[in-house]
C-alpha cells in the first residue's frame, strides 16, 4: 500500500500544511504515523521505535544529557476546516495550531539535527485528545519508560511561542445532596434536595481562589460548578442532586492534598471524587530547563491548563510547553497560525540543541 511520503526538506510552515492535509482525528492517526515512521527512518542517526501509532525516535551520541521533545499526532475532527490554506502569512485549517505547527517543528529538527549538544528522544503520540486511558504517551510510561527517560521534556503544545511551565492539577468531585421524595402537590411530606443545592452554590460563590508561587511563576487556582443534576419526574420531589465541582490546583499540592482542600470546603457534605489529575512543577530551578529558557528567550509564565508536561513530571522529568500557535485557537472551526511563529519556534530550538 502506497502512503503518504513525508518531505522533512520542507520549510517548517510547508510541512505543517502537509501533516494538517493528511487528516488524523484521535483514533485514526495510523497512516499520518506511518509516514512519520517512514520518513524518522531515513535518518541514519537516528533510532526509531514504535508502539502503537506512537514512533519514538533517539539520537545515542553518549551525551552527558538528554532531552525531549514531545507531540501528539492527533487533532479533534475536522470540521470543513481542511485541506489548509495560506493567506498573507497565516495558515488555516484543523491543527495548525494544536499541534501539527509543532510537530513540524520536531520533525525537522529530527531530521536535521545530527549531532546536538544533547542527545534528544522525539515521541510523536496518538490519542491526546481524548480520554486519558487511551492517551499514547502515557500508554508510552506504562509500557515501555525507558523510551522516556531524560532530564528535561518539551511538549510541543501552543503557547505563542512562549514558555508556559509545568501545569495545574485537575480533580472533580460530586457533593451529594439527599432528601425525600414526595409528590409535588404534597411537597411539605418531602424534603427537596436540590433545593439542598443551595448552600453548596453559596459556598463557591464565595470562595476565593489562591494564587501560587511555584518554582517562579504563579499558578492560578479556580474552584467551580460544572455541573448539577437531580429530579425524578415533574411532580416528584426530587431525593437526590448531584453539584460537580472542578477544582483546579497548583502543582505545589498533590492530588490527595488538593481533595483535601476541596473536602474541607464542602465540610459537613458527602464528597465523591470523579477523577484527578495530577499537576506538574516547571523544574525551571534545574540548569537544563535554565538554559532552555535562555536559548529561547522571553519571559516564562504558568501553564494553567492541564497538559502531559504531568506524564513527564510523574517520571521525574521537569517539562515545559512550548510550540507556535494560539492556544485560544485550538479545536476553533476557524484554526489558524502565523507562520513565522513555526519559524521562530524551529530558529529558537535550534540554537538551544546546537548548544
Amino acid at each position: 500500500m502506497v502512503g503518504t511520503v513525508l518531505d522533512l526538506d520542507l520549510p517548517a510552515p510547508a510541512l505543517t500544511a502537509q501533516l494538517c492535509d493528511l487528516a488524523s482525528p484521535s483514533g485514526k492517526e495510523g497512516p499520518l504515523a506511518d509516514a512519520v515512521e517512514a520518513a524518522l527512518r531515513t535518518a541514519g542517526h537516528l533510532t526509531v521505535d514504535r508502539d502503537g501509532d506512537t514512533v519514538v525516535a533517539r539520537t545515542a551520541l553518549g551525551r552527558p544529557s538528554r532531552v525531549v521533545l514531545a507531540g501528539h499526532l492527533d487533532t479533534v475532527p475536522v470540521a470543513g476546516n481542511l485541506p489548509t490554506r495560506l493567506a498573507d502569512g497565516v495558515l488555516w485549517g484543523r491543527g495548525t495550531v494544536d499541534m501539527k505547527g509543532g510537530v513540524a517543528v520536531a520533525l525537522r529538527l529530527a531530521a536535521h539535527v545530527p549531532t546536538p549538544s544533547s542527545d534528544v528522544t522525539y515521541v510523536f503520540y496518538d490519542n491526546e485528545e481524548v480520554e486519558a486511558d487511551r492517551n499514547g504517551l502515557g500508554r508510552v510510561a506504562r509500557q515501555h519508560p525507558a523510551w522516556l527517560a531524560a532530564d528535561f521534556a518539551v511538549l510541543m503544545e501552543p503557547s505563542s511561542a512562549a514558555v508556559e511551565g509545568g501545569c495545574n492539577g485537575t480533580l472533580r468531585v460530586a457533593v451529594e445532596l439527599t432528601g425525600i421524595a414526595a409528590h409535588s402537590a404534597r411537597s411539605w411530606m418531602g424534603r427537596n434536595a436540590i433545593h439542598a443545592a443551595g448552600p453548596v452554590l453559596q459556598r463557591l460563590a464565595e470562595y476565593q481562589p489562591a494564587t501560587v508561587a511555584v518554582d517562579g511563576l504563579d499558578y492560578r487556582e479556580g474552584l467551580n460548578a460544572v455541573g448539577i443534576s437531580g429530579g425524578i419526574a415533574g411532580n416528584v420531589i426530587p431525593d437526590r442532586c448531584e453539584v460537580t465541582v472542578n477544582y483546579r490546583f497548583a502543582p505545589a499540592k498533590t492530588e490527595a492534598q488538593a481533595l483535601d482542600h476541596v473536602r474541607q470546603v464542602f465540610d459537613g457534605y458527602d464528597v465523591r471524587l470523579l477523577d484527578t489529575a495530577p499537576g506538574a512543577r516547571p523544574g525551571l530551578d534545574r540548569p537544563v530547563a535554565a538554559a532552555f529558557v535562555a536559548a529561547v528567550g522571553g519571559q516564562p509564565r504558568a501553564k494553567v491548563g492541564w497538559t502531559d508536561v504531568a506524564r513527564f513530571d510523574a517520571l521525574g522529568v521537569p517539562a515545559v510547553n512550548y510550540g507556535p500557535g494560539d492556544p485560544q485557537l485550538a479545536h476553533a472551526d476557524d484554526e489558524r497560525v502565523d507562520i513565522a511563529e513555526i519559524e521562530v519556534c524551529e530558529t529558537r530550538l535550534r540554537a538551544w540543541l546546537a548548544g
